[in-house]
């Protein structure tokens, strides 16, 4: 998505704070690099939902990999290149 970002992932140990953190810091400053420019890259903040149920999973994984489609960005789920979930 050219606008935000969806990730899900399972923490394990790690806080949400820190793994979002880790993210930001470390893709702000690979793509700062590929541009050649510096400065803040990710708005401060974020939305969470924490996934209690495996059927819940399940529907929100479709909700993210489906969402290029509902954005236009592509006719079809297959012809976007950043596409794909464990959980569908």
């Amino acid at each position: 998505m050219p606008d935000h970002l969806h990730v899900l992932a399972d923490l394990e140990s790690e806080t949400l704070g820190k793994a979002m953190h880790a993210l930001k810091g470390r893709t702000a400053r690979r793509i700062n690099a590929a541009c050649g420019v510096t400065g803040a890259l990710w708005q401060r903040g974020y939305h969470e939902h924490a996934i209690r149920a495996e059927e819940d999973l399940r529907t929100v994984a479709r909700y993210v990999v489906a969402n290029p489609l509902r954005a236009g960005l592509v006719r079809r789920l297959a012809d976007y290149p950043f596409w794909g979930a464990r959980w569908i």
